[in-house]
């Protein structure tokens, strides 16, 4: 498997009579957002959005309110059936002329917050690209997620690979590395473990040699 066969899978479906959706999938730190970057900078001939689903991750001010901002990242602290709910609009806005944009939240890195209405989705964009652990977890509500995608592909890195990234990333916005390892640890290796778990649902597999081959985000 070569990144130019992944584009011409995504170009496929970019070229049916629906709009599509195409998830991608894999634990925290997998390199999911690389091969975003990667597929946007190899379809441009092709109309393409791009909605991350961390757009759905509560604030802290709601964490707080719930006890669970130690536990951020995990399941229950997204937004789920607001993040259903946009997929199925990304979907019946095809049909509706009204519909001329779909606006939807991105997450800002910088201040580990949402940001509600930061993405716009033209009534042109053919193929959705989305992304996030959870796109195939089958519990709850997380459940009413893989109906609304066309496909879904797992990121699959090699396990140390993932977690120095990973690591590496939450010392870049600002973590101490011992917090950032101490949190990896708590937090991000036990939701790694849930989607872990889902990676057998998956359409397709992108393994470790082709995500490693693709240049880093940022």
């Amino acid at each position: 498997m070569t990144l130019d066969d992944l584009v011409r899978r995504a170009a496929a479906l970019a070229a049916g009579p629906q709009r599509a959706i195409l998830g991608i999938t894999g634990s925290p730190g997998a390199g999911k957002s690389t091969l975003v970057a990667a597929l946007l900078a190899h379809l441009g001939d092709h109309a393409v959005a791009h909605v991350p689903m961390d757009g759905f991750h509560l604030a802290d001010v709601a964490l707080e309110a719930l006890g669970r901002r130690n536990a951020k990242g995990a399941p229950d602290t997204f937004d789920v059936g607001g993040y259903v709910a946009l997929l199925r609009r990304l979907r019946a806005a095809d049909d509706d002329p009204a519909e001329d944009v779909v606006y939807a939240p991105a997450f800002e890195r910088d201040l580990e917050q949402p940001l509600a209405g930061a993405i716009a989705v033209p009534r042109s964009a053919r193929l959705v690209l989305t992304e996030g652990n959870y796109l195939l977890l089958d519990r709850g509500r997380w459940a009413q997620v893989r109906p609304e995608l066309d496909e879904v592909w797992f990121c699959d890195p090699r396990p140390d690979v993932r977690l120095a990234q990973l690591t590496a990333r939450h010392v870049a916005f600002g973590k101490p590395p011992a917090h950032a390892r101490a949190w990896v640890a708590a937090v991000d290796e036990p939701n790694a473990a849930l989607v872990e778990a889902t990676r057998a649902r998956a359409d397709v597999v992108v393994p470790a040699t082709l995500l490693e081959s693709l240049p880093a985000v940022g």
